[in-house]
């Protein structure tokens, strides 16, 4: 029986605002102002679903990243990466990949707004920032795991896991950034942890992008 709820959600809300919101956003801000005092050892030792090893080179990386957060280099790699202008390297939404079109609102977005409804979960972000979202994700992976933990299982398998990993992967790639390249690998790892943990099979779909 599977009962580590509380580190799913300490997984999705402490990564999910680094993804979700631009760093010079005050909650983002400090998110990655932790990172920067980060006790790599510690927290390697401490962080779930990673072996420690993995857990300690990818905290290593957001901490060195971290650390230069004064200057403009973060937010621009975030901007780079997420936002644009231009095209983004690695759009943030699950659609984009999954969607023969590649695009936002597209099939993968419409099928959680569905299952979020008819599981009475209120939408998170604004109403413009589709809900698939990598950060929303995680941050409404964290609310399930603390309010509807019966339901975290069918939500990793359908609407998270499906494509988590392919994009995280595309992150790690592009990013020029110790930051999120460390952000990329703890993140999927993460996951991937949670999954095996649970058990969790999952049907990938065709990737597009």
């Amino acid at each position: 029986m599977f009962d580590r709820y509380d580190e799913v959600a300490f997984v999705g809300a402490t990564l999910g605002p680094l993804f979700a919101a631009d760093p010079a956003d005050a909650s983002s801000a400090r998110q990655v102002a932790t990172f920067a005092a980060l006790d790599v050892d510690a927290a390697a030792t401490e962080w779930p679903f990673v072996a420690e090893e993995r857990a300690r080179k990818s905290l290593a990386a957001m901490r060195e990243g971290a650390e230069d957060a004064d200057s403009e280099a973060l937010v621009w790699e975030y901007r780079r990466l997420f936002v644009g202008p231009g095209a983004m390297p690695v759009p943030p939404w699950g659609s984009v990949y999954t969607d023969r079109e590649c695009v936002v609102f597209g099939e993968a977005t419409l099928a959680l707004r569905s299952w979020m409804r008819r599981n009475g979960i209120a939408r998170q972000g604004d109403e413009k920032t589709p809900e698939d979202h990598i950060g929303l994700m995680l941050l409404l992976m964290a609310w399930i795991a603390s309010h509807k933990p019966e339901l975290l299982e069918e939500y990793l398998r359908d609407h998270l896991l499906t494509w988590s990993s392919h994009m995280l992967e595309q992150l790690e790639g592009a990013a020029q950034h110790s930051f999120y390249r460390g952000l990329a690998q703890l993140t999927k790892e993460s996951l991937e942890g949670i999954a095996a943990e649970m058990g969790i099979q999952v049907e990938y779909p065709r990737f597009y992008r």
